[in-house]
This record gives structure tokens, C-alpha cells and sequence, in this order.
């Protein structure tokens, strides 16, 4: 692939001079030190580096972690780019591990433990040399604790931190599932006492089981794991970027032992089989190293109880208005919204679509001292200092509705409503916003202009909305191409048609370089790896709300807002399209 087409993923240090130099010079695990500032310095004064990018590296470095580390994150710099600089500074091979391999019988030869403090993975042994892959070369003490945990000679490479942690996390998760083939055991009594987990036992194969698909789960980053009981086997799948998939099926016999498991982990009524319960489990799922709030949900099927898992991953930190995937000027328009000191911003999209995500964003930007925030959630995806956040619980009453009107009394200056799901919270959401509030909230509907006669639909007076909403996003998730294997290539009009394009569009985009899917390790050959939002901005002028008020239809609205520099969901796709981030095909499955 071309690594020019996305100025985020060029490799610093990758061999020629500039950033990738003054990064060598630093190596890694460098703090606040004279090094470190000088280096910061000639960085700042060559404009290799942007002003922003350093006051953040040296504010990071500040903080303990390396101006490595702080490049990396601002996308300035590759763990890609560090390794291979590391390894020519050190005169070491590197090595791609996902196209190498890691051999199980090499990884097992030293302990798991000394390999995570030495971030150091063995992927070889031949005749008496095992090959170990490091992070850091420079790190003397951790070699020599690598050399010390094995009798055989160490052959050093260097692999980038990403993969080696990559396959550590692999190697913890076949650890955590070791005996797991005892399933196939006929032994009824034995799994039943697998089944008494209260009392302490936790070594039995179905606790095994279970725990190795949560911990597998975490680390692939799904967001939900479904045990679908079928006619023949208990089917699991991860649905990861938004798509679902198989990744183990489990004997017939066997599904009503993993029910139960999952069932007194979430607390729940292990006798009740017939109607649906809802859950929670919380853990530390130590192969990855991040704290889950698990919700659990089952529902009776013809063929058992289904079990859906939603992972909320609580150790996550909210995302900034840059990492959103706005546009330059969407963000600016964005920024601009939040900041007033009344109005209601209105993030809209189908389930999953990212709003939530959307708002803490908006929330972490405008979060100061001198301003009271509340929120109410069902649940609480992300915690934020100096934010007052609310759990709702049906069970004893407190719903949204309920809260908000309780919210208003406690004086707060932002106010954000996780979902508006009823006419009762729309209206006080919207009389919120009329009254010297700023209110964030979601609401489900296909686009932006659907949102303004949505609300009206739901009760809300037109002349309200017209005068209360500030704008309305929409959104869609996209997955994004796998930088390591996409490639580059021009479609024909056929292709486009054929991937449901519409016709004006496909006229437009003859000869248009697109990039799309082509599988690797590293994305588990789907050819995607992470996910982009779509993004469709309408911001309330007087002419919308004048139609607002003569409740003019979607379409009306829409030609309204487009003629005030709105853009489709298309539009804003196709862009991320031509720019390498999806492909023409995600962008159909999504939109279409």
C-alpha cells in the first residue's frame, strides 16, 4: 500500500532523517531530562513537529512517559517506525510477528511473567538458540532477566510493542484456557460440580471456558459476545467493529453448564428458564489489563437460553474532539455549538452508531472547574473527573424523566441526557435548553433533518425545537481499512453500481483512486481494524426553524439545511473513501 496517503501512519524514523533521527537519539523510556528537552527543542525549531504536538509530548514527559511514547500517541510516529529505528540503532534484524509466527512450544520456555516485565516474546527455537523478539534492545536489566529465565542462547529481533503485547495477550488467553478440551468429557457429575463456583472453585473446564471467552472477547476489543443455543451446538460470537462472527461452538450438551455460569456470575436466577433477566458482571480481565462492567442479558429461544454480553471496558478514557473523525470544518462547527451557554446539541443515529462516544467527547472538551456538568445515563460508558454522572435504575423508580426533572434542581450549567426516549424527557430536555441550559442528548433517527420532525411526532411544540436546538448530528461507524494490507486501485462504474453506489455518485467517481480490504494477520484477514465515524452536521438556522413550525416534511428540511452547506452521510463517506480510511464497499454496507 501507499504509507503517503494517510499523513496519520507515515513512519517516522523509518530510515531517512528529521523526526525519525531526533526520536532515535531519545530511544525509549526516556523522561524529563536534558535529552529529552533539547531534542523537544530542535523538534520545535526545524517545524518538523507541530507547536501543539510538543507542548503535549513535554507535558506527557512530565508525567513519566517517554517522548517516544508521546509521539506515538499524537500519530507524529509508528510503534512500526520506533521498532525498526531501534533495530537499526542496535544493529538487531526486525521482525513483522504476525508474518513470522509465534511457535507455542518456543513462547512456553520462559515464564509469561518475565516476558511481560521484559515485553519480550520468543518465537523461535532452533537447534539451541531461542529467538526472542523485544520492544526495547536498550533495556539491559530485561535481557538479562530473559537470559537468566532460560538455558538456551538468545537470538534478539526487534518487533514493534503493538504486536509483541499483541501476542502476549495470546499467549495469557491459551493459558487461561488450558484443560478446556476436557469438555469433551460424558462425565455429567464432574460438570456439575464444575457448576459450584460460590464456594470458591474456579479450575473447572467450563469456568475455564468462560473465562477464556471473556478475556478473548476484551483483547479482539468486542463489544458484545452472543451464546446463541442451536439445534446441534451452543454457538458464541464476537461482534467486533459492529460485525458479527463465529468463533467457537460448543457441544449441545454443554450449553446449559455455560448458561449457568454466566447466570451466577451476572447474579442472576440460575432456576429461571422461562422469562428474561438482566445483569451485570464486574472484573478485572488481567490478560488484557482493563477493568469491564459486562451487562448481561438472556432470553428464552426455542432451542435454550440465549445469553447476550455487552463490554463496557470501564478503564477507558473518553475520546477527544480530534479523535471523533470530524472534519476540519465540522469540527470547528462542533466546537463552536458546545460552547454556547444555551441550546441542545442532538447526536442521532440507529443503535451502536457511536452518539454516546460523540458526547463524551463534547462533554471532555467543555469540562472545566468554573461549570456545573451532570449527566444521566443508562449505562455509564465512560467515567469523567469533575462530572457528575447518574445511573439510571428502573427498578426503583429512577428514570430519565425522573432524574432530569431532579437535575434541574441542582443548579448545573451542561446537562446531558444519555437517550431521549419518551415524550416526557424530549420536553423537559428541550424546556431545559430554553432556560439557560446546555443540553447534550441522542435520539434515533436515519439523518439530521429526520431529527427536527421526529421531535415533532414525539410531542414536542415545532416552535420549541425550532428555538431550542442549536444543531443536530448524524453519525454512522464505519470500519476502517487495516492500514498493514489495504491496497490502492481504480473501480470501474460496474464495481460501484455493484456495490450498491448510486448511479450520480458512480458518475462522479470515474477514475477516483479508492482503496479497499485485502486481509492480513493483523486484522485477522478481514481486512479492517478499527472503526471511523460518518458524520452529517445540521446546524438550526431561521429558515429551519421556520419550517419546523409549519411542519414541513423531512425533505423540505433537508434541501433547507443542504443549501446552508449541510452534507450527506455520503458525502462525508466518500471523502474518508478517497482519503484511505474505508473502503467503497464498507461505506454501502453502512449507509445503504
Amino acid at each position: 500500500m501507499n504509507a503517503d496517503r494517510l499523513p496519520r501512519v507515515r513512519v517516522a524514523g523509518s530510515g531517512g532523517p528529521g523526526l525519525g533521527a531526533s526520536v532515535h537519539a531519545l530511544g525509549t523510556g526516556v523522561g524529563v531530562n536534558e535529552t529529552a528537552e533539547l531534542v523537544l527543542d530542535l523538534l520545535g525549531r526545524t517545524g518538523l513537529v507541530a507547536p501543539d504536538v510538543i507542548a503535549l509530548a513535554r507535558g506527557r514527559t512530565l508525567d513519566g512517559a517517554s517522548v517516544t511514547q508521546a509521539f506515538i500517541d499524537e500519530g507524529v510516529a509508528t510503534t512500526d517506525g520506533v521498532a525498526r529505528m531501534l533495530a537499526t540503532r542496535h544493529h538487531l534484524p526486525f521482525i513483522e510477528l504476525p508474518s513470522v509466527g509465534v511457535a507455542l512450544d518456543a513462547a512456553q520456555l520462559i515464564p509469561l511473567m518475565t516476558l511481560e516485565r521484559a515485553v519480550a516474546v520468543p518465537y523461535a527455537l532452533e537447534e539451541d538458540v531461542l529467538k526472542v523478539a523485544v520492544a526495547d534492545p536498550g533495556n539491559l536489566h530485561a535481557i538479562d532477566e530473559l537470559r537468566l529465565a532460560t538455558r538456551h542462547t538468545l537470538g534478539l529481533a526487534v518487533a514493534s510493542r503493538e504486536d509483541i503485547l499483541t501476542e502476549l495477550r495470546r499467549l495469557v488467553r491459551a493459558a487461561e484456557a488450558v484443560g478446556s478440551a476436557l469438555l469433551e468429557v460424558d462425565d455429567t457429575e464432574a460438570l456439575a460440580d464444575d457448576l459450584e463456583v460460590e464456594d470458591g472453585v474456579s479450575d473447572g473446564p467450563l469456568v475455564r471456558l468462560v473465562n477464556a471467552l471473556i478475556f478473548q472477547a476484551a483483547e479482539e476489543s468486542a463489544s458484545d459476545v452472543h451464546f446463541e443455543p442451536q439445534e446441534d451446538a451452543l454457538v458464541i460470537r464476537f461482534r467486533v467493529d459492529g460485525v458479527l462472527r463465529e468463533v467457537q461452538r460448543v457441544p449441545k450438551k454443554m450449553a446449559p453448564g455455560v448458561t449457568t455460569r454466566l447466570k451466577v456470575l451476572a447474579k442472576l436466577d440460575i432456576a429461571e428458564r422461562r422469562k428474561p433477566q438482566d445483569g451485570r458482571i464486574t472484573l478485572t480481565a488481567g490478560a488484557v489489563g482493563r477493568t469491564l462492567d459486562i451487562r448481561v442479558a438472556t432470553l428464552p429461544t426455542v432451542e435454550g437460553e440465549k445469553v447476550v454480553m455487552r463490554l463496557l471496558d470501564k478503564s477507558r478514557r473518553a475520546p477527544t474532539m480530534t479523535e471523533l473523525g470530524l472534519s476540519d470544518a465540522m469540527r470547528a462547527q462542533l466546537e463552536e455549538i458546545v460552547s454556547l451557554p444555551t441550546g441542545a446539541l442532538l447526536v442521532t443515529g440507529p443503535t451502536g452508531s457511536g452518539k454516546s462516544t460523540t458526547l463524551y467527547g463534547c462533554l471532555a472538551s467543555i469540562n472545566r472547574p468554573e461549570i456545573n456538568v451532570i449527566t444521566v445515563e443508562d449505562p455509564v460508558e465512560y467515567r469523567l473527573v469533575g462530572v457528575n454522572q447518574v445511573q439510571i435504575n428502573v427498578r426503583t423508580g429512577l428514570t430519565f424523566a425522573s432524574a432530569l426533572r431532579s437535575i434541574l434542581r441542582s443548579d448545573p450549567d451542561v446537562v446531558m441526557v444519555g437517550e431521549i426516549r419518551d415524550v416526557e424527557t424530549a420536553k423537559i430536555s428541550i424546556e431545559a435548553a430554553l432556560t439557560g441550559h446546555f443540553v447534550l442528548s441522542t435520539l434515533h433517527t436515519n439523518d439530521a433533518p429526520s431529527t427536527i420532525t421526529r421531535l415533532g411526532e414525539m410531542g414536542v411544540e415545532p416552535f420549541l425545537t425550532g428555538a431550542a436546538v442549536s444543531a443536530v448530528l448524524a453519525q454512522r461507524l464505519a470500519r476502517k481499512l487495516c492500514t498493514h494490507c489495504c491496497e490502492a486501485y481504480q473501480p470501474t462504474q460496474a464495481e460501484l453500481l455493484e456495490a450498491r453506489v448510486s448511479p450520480e455518485v458512480a458518475a462522479a467517481s470515474d477514475g477516483a483512486v479508492f482503496y479497499r480490504k485485502k486481509g492480513c494477520p493483523r486484522c485477522n484477514q478481514t481486512g479492517y481494524r478499527g472503526r471511523i465515524g460518518l458524520f452529517q452536521f445540521l446546524r438550526m438556522s431561521e429558515d429551519i426553524a421556520a419550517l419546523a413550525v409549519q411542519h414541513a416534511s423531512r425533505d423540505e428540511i433537508g434541501r433547507a439545511a443542504m443549501a446552508n452547506g449541510m452534507r450527506t452521510l455520503w458525502d462525508d463517506g466518500l471523502e474518508k473513501v478517497m482519503s484511505g480510511l474505508t473502503s467503497v464497499e464498507e461505506l454501502a454496507r453502512v449507509l445503504s
